[in-house]
């Protein structure tokens, strides 16, 4: 089994990415969803990104975004990874260059080995919990027995 990665995600302030970091987290979230109470804008994040430590990974979060918006995260930037949290294909993940990982909001009815199997491009994939209208971040716990 591999080492574990710390992964604090929704960071909107350098205090709060430099305290993730200092306390052990690898990987810091940036959210660039315009709807969601963390979205960040991506000149800020790259204020944020350009003072962290190194070795820290950073990963730009989207939803369903149009093709231009995820160009201009990663070229106003910088990031490391990209995270999609929406009904991205496959196809359109790979189109930016960049690993990725993508994220499924675990449910019942939800197949998740099917699903992980139609992104093999995929750096790996992230379970969330399953809330209607709300695409992930919640906080909330789903049965892990899934």
């Amino acid at each position: 089994m591999g080492s574990i990665k710390v992964k604090i995600c929704g960071i909107t302030r350098l205090q709060d990415a430099l305290d993730a970091c200092s306390m052990g987290a690898d990987i810091l979230g940036f959210n660039f969803v315009p709807a969601s109470p963390r979205y960040l804008n991506p000149y800020t994040a790259r204020e944020i990104i350009s003072r962290l430590p190194p070795f820290v990974t950073t990963v730009g979060l989207v939803v369903n975004a149009a093709e231009d918006l995820v160009a201009d995260v990663i070229q106003q930037t910088g990031i490391d990874l990209l995270q999609f949290h929406g009904d991205e294909s496959e196809d359109f993940c790979r189109r930016f260059g960049r690993p990725y990982i993508k994220a499924f909001r675990v449910r019942p009815e939800l197949d998740i080995m099917a699903l992980a199997q139609r992104y093999t491009s995929a750096r790996g994939v992230l379970l969330d919990a399953y809330r209607p209208g709300v695409p992930g971040g919640t906080g909330d716990v789903f049965d892990w027995a899934l």
